[in-house]
């Protein structure tokens, strides 16, 4: 099965590949791999998914979170990919960002709603190196940011 069917097996409707609002590109590729700037946690209706993880979301709310993140993500490389997944090799790394309480512990939690989904489209190709990282602030006061790194054929 293709990528694309699996996204739509899965009932998976991806968000628009968002335009950066900064001095940087939203994806390059170099050689064989391709790099996915930082995808923040917006809802379903585009607005900002924020506060803190372990005060104003729950580690189930960062999950679905970082689940949003990964949908950006995975936006952001058909685009790159000319709107052909086929073209994916592998997910290679996440790096994912918790805005977090100074006692929360549980960030691997959260960011396993971006590797979930990851996997759940690319299959084996979609197991990944992965970083969870805690952060006092994220821009715009968003609760998750993820980045990745795939490797194309």
């Amino acid at each position: 099965m293709n990528y694309n069917d699996k996204i739509k097996e899965l009932n998976i409707n991806l968000p628009d590949a968002k335009a950066p609002v900064g001095n940087y590109v939203a994806a390059k590729i170099s050689g064989r791999m391709l790099f996915i700037s930082g995808q923040i946690s917006i809802d379903d209706n585009g607005q900002l998914i924020k506060g803190k993880v372990g005060k104003d979301l729950d580690t189930e709310a960062g999950y679905n979170a970082a689940k949003r993140c990964a949908l950006s993500i995975v936006a952001q490389v058909k685009k790159a990919c000319g709107d052909d997944l086929s073209k994916v090799k592998s997910c290679i790394k996440l790096t994912g960002f918790v805005n977090s309480t100074d006692d929360f512990t549980e960030q691997p939690k959260v960011i396993n709603g971006a590797s979930d989904l990851i996997a759940s489209i690319f299959g084996e190709a979609g197991m990944h190196t992965r970083a969870a990282v805690s952060t006092n602030s994220l821009p715009l006061g968003v609760s998750v940011e993820v980045d990745a790194i795939f490797e194309l054929k």
